[in-house]
């Protein structure tokens, strides 16, 4: 049987598979559950999957298990090393297995190269890859508002529009890669935002202000952004339970700066982007890598002297 692109996505039809059960994976497969649709999933630690298998999906133990039982194949990993070891190298990889005409949607934040090896290997295949890589947080990811940056055919994207416009809005970048290329520009932003946040809320506490005074001031002018929106009452809070790991950002940051260095004629400099990464690798060193990216006040604190336990 040929998997349906481009026939209609419908819950009673197209069978999902999903891989990556963390903090993100979790809540986007969770809304698919709510929509109807049926998920064979896969985890390297199984204990994860729980809250998803009690809303009905069913858990096998392989990559290629998946690829078996799905039409659209959903990841969502940590690392570019465990996307191309999940989908292209190891030998339950999905692409191992996969059905011809069956999609495989990416959303992990991930090297544009590799995105593009995902997409050829997928081709040789009779098979589509999107990279669509995701921003929105935690919160994004529970409330089905994450922006999301799809590369690939434009086609496929707009056929998977069902499926994706239950997590967020689908955005099309363009061909293999310029997901995830969007996706480092977006991060590269991101860690600029924070970093100013971070120390407009240190400067403030050492003038005396009202931190949560000042935040709810700034916010509705030139300052305000959705990090700050988000961020904003946690760092006062001390709430640096991750919506994304700082460890995460290092990496997404330290693609971006691999990128422009490898592109030769379109080199550009970015001075913001290999500041945020030294920073974020200070949390890294720091032994908060797993805390979310918010985190990154105790860094600035920690410059100006100041050490505090970091709750989360």
């Amino acid at each position: 049987m040929k998997s349906p692109y481009p026939a209609p996505i419908t819950p009673s039809q197209t069978r999902i598979g999903w891989i990556g059960t963390g903090v993100m994976g979790a809540a986007m497969a969770s809304r698919l559950l709510s929509a109807g649709y049926s998920l064979t999933i896969y985890a390297r630690t199984p204990s994860k999957t729980l809250s998803l298998q009690s809303q009905g999906a069913r858990l096998v133990h392989s990559p290629s298990e998946v690829a078996k039982a799905s039409d659209v194949i959903f990841t969502m990993l940590g690392h570019p090393p465990d996307v191309r070891q999940i989908v292209l190298e190891n030998p339950d990889s999905i692409l191992s297995s996969i059905t011809p005409g069956s999609v495989i949607i990416d959303h992990t934040s991930s090297h544009p190269v590799l995105a593009k090896q995902i997409y050829d290997a997928a081709r040789e295949k009779d098979c589509w890859a999107v990279d669509a890589p995701v921003s929105g947080g935690d919160i994004g990811a529970r409330d089905g508002k994450l922006a999301i940056l799809a590369g690939g055919d434009e086609a496929v994207v707009k056929w998977l529009t069902p499926l994706l416009s239950l997590m967020g809005k689908p955005n099309y970048m363009g061909g293999a890669g310029c997901g995830q290329s969007c996706k480092i520009a977006n991060q590269i932003t991101v860690g600029g935002s924070l970093l100013g946040l971070s120390e407009g809320l240190v400067f403030a506490e050492a003038a005396g202000l009202d931190k949560a005074q000042w935040l709810e001031a700034v916010i509705g002018g030139a300052a305000g952004s959705m990090v700050m929106e988000i961020f904003g009452e946690r760092m006062i809070g001390r709430d640096f339970r991750p919506g994304g790991f700082a460890e995460y950002m290092v990496k997404d940051l330290g693609m971006g700066l691999d990128v422009v260095e490898e592109d030769g004629e379109k080199v550009a400099v970015l001075p913001g982007a290999g500041l945020s990464k030294q920073l974020f690798s200070g949390m890294v060193a720091n032994g908060d890598g797993k805390l979310g990216t918010q985190g990154l006040i105790t860094v600035i604190e920690r410059i100006n002297g100041k050490r505090t336990q970091n709750p989360v």
